[in-house]
Order: C-alpha cells, then structure tokens, then sequence
C-alpha cells in the first residue's frame, strides 16, 4: 500500500488526551467521573468489559495476576482493580507523567491491588507471571509488534489469555484508501488486517486464537459522534471544552443505543478488532 499524501490537518490526539487528562485530574472524584464517561462513551470498552466478564466468570475468588500492557489513563486497572481485591494488576505505559498520576490516584482512593510502572513492551518481559494481559488501543502506536507480542507470550502463564482491542484495516484509523492517512498522527498502522494479527501471534507463539471485528455501522456512527468530531473541534479550539457538556447532552442518548446495539451484535466487517490469544 502507498501513501501519497497527508491529509491537510493530521489530528494530534495525545496532546488533546493530555489537555482532558488535566482537567479530569485535579480531584479523586473528577477523576472516578472520568473513569466512569470513559465507560460509557468508548464504544471499545464496551467490547472489552464484556470480554473481561467472560474471562473472569467464576474467578473473582483466585488469586491471579493481570498485566495492563500499555496502561494509558488507567481505566481499565481501576475496572479490573474494582472486581476482586484478590487480583494484582501491574500497569506499565512509557509516559512518566502518566504513570506517576496513576499511582497516586490509586494511592489516594486505597487501591492497593494495582501497581503502576515505566517500561516499554518492546523490551519488557517477566516469564510465566500473568494469568491475563490486556492491550487496548496500543498496538497501532508499535512499529515492532511482533516482538511485543513475544514478549506478552513468554510473560504469561500457560493457558493465560492475551485480550487486545486495535482498529482494523477496514477504516479503523478513518483511513479508506490508499491515498489518505491515520486521522490519529501518532498511529504507526492504519489498522490491522484480520489475518495478519492472527499470523504475527501465531509467530509470537500464541496457537489459539480468536479474532472478530469491532465497530460496525452503529459503531462507526458512535465513534465520530462521541470521539472523532469532539477531538476534531477541541483540536480546532480548547474553546470548544465549554461547550462539550451541551454537545454530549444531545449526542450521549444516541451514542449510548449505538454502542449497545454494536457490542451486541456480530459484525461481518468493522473498524475494529477484539482478538483473544491463549498460550
């Protein structure tokens, strides 16, 4: 595939994720709230929780060792961290900034189970130690997947499962032909083709492995109501930040009945991909 051009204003997405981090950073509460319209307005963690649900069915009682592999903001540490005082997740991501905020949040509302860490996935590794890993939204920002998927391979426990959420090849980046370009500049991929991910794993070492798509038509109409035209707007002006309650008043209802009528529904082609992998 060859890329001819850019398109004429490459969205960058972390520093407007930062500028909302800050806002939503400043109480524990503001920060649970945030945690909670992550929640509902991400149609990916809808796809994911019910995944995490199936995994942990009958399991609350175990003690068993989560790996958040590239741990973002880190509402999927509090979600895992909130469902079984027994399970020790360890939450790695490169940002500094971000991981020393997220400890101390978890500090300040007792969540002891959770532990936060500078690392890089393309180096990291820890044999036979996790009984789940977990990598959302973070594949298409590594260049050296393969690599990365090894080392998720080796680090976890036979019969431990790998869950990733990434966007496909199917306009999972808002890319839709060979002309145009991530809307999201700090992808490295413009997603991933179905059986290419089945393949790279299968390289890493990984024999079971289950691959649906993501965000079909309900999906795609909810993301660019409740993620792309925001960020767009809030990219044009932080202005736009006094005006995003009165936009999600209107637009929450409806993203709430897309994101359920897409995580509840098999798609034969999405934007998306939930890949399961097992060692």
């Amino acid at each position: 595939m060859a890329f001819t051009h850019s398109p004429a204003h490459p969205l960058h997405y972390d520093p407007i994720k930062k500028s909302l981090g800050d806002v939503f950073n400043r109480t524990p509460w503001l920060r649970r709230l945030f945690y909670h319209l992550l929640d509902l307005l991400l149609l990916r963690t809808w796809h994911v929780h019910r995944e995490l649900r199936a995994w942990s069915k009958g399991r609350t009682q175990e003690q068993l060792t989560i790996l958040d592999a590239g741990s973002g903001y880190g509402q999927y540490t509090y979600w895992l961290a909130g469902q079984s005082p027994k399970w020790e997740i360890l939450a790695v991501d490169v940002k500094e900034e971000q991981v020393a905020d997220s400890n101390r949040f978890f500090r300040e509302i007792g969540r002891v189970n959770a532990q936060f860490a500078v690392q890089d996935l393309v180096l990291y590794q820890q044999p036979n130690t996790f009984d789940l890993a977990l990598s959302v939204d973070v594949m298409e920002h590594i260049l050296e997947d393969v690599e990365v998927f090894k080392n998720i391979h080796a680090s976890l426990k036979d019969g431990g499962m790998l869950l990733i959420s990434t966007p496909s090849d199917q306009g999972g980046s808002d890319v839709h032909s060979d002309g145009e370009t991530s809307f999201i500049e700090e992808h490295v991929r413009d997603g991933y083709n179905i059986h290419e991910i089945q393949q790279k794993l299968r390289t890493a070492g990984f024999e079971r492995i289950e691959a649906q798509y993501s965000y079909g038509e309900p999906g795609q109409i909810s993301w660019r109501l409740s993620m792309k035209y925001p960020i767009q707007l809030l990219g044009a002006s932080k202005w736009f930040f006094l005006l995003l309650p009165f936009y999600y008043l209107v637009t929450f209802p409806f993203c709430l009945l897309l994101n359920w009528l897409d995580a509840s529904t098999k798609h034969e082609s999405g934007t998306g991909l939930i890949v399961k992998a097992w060692k």
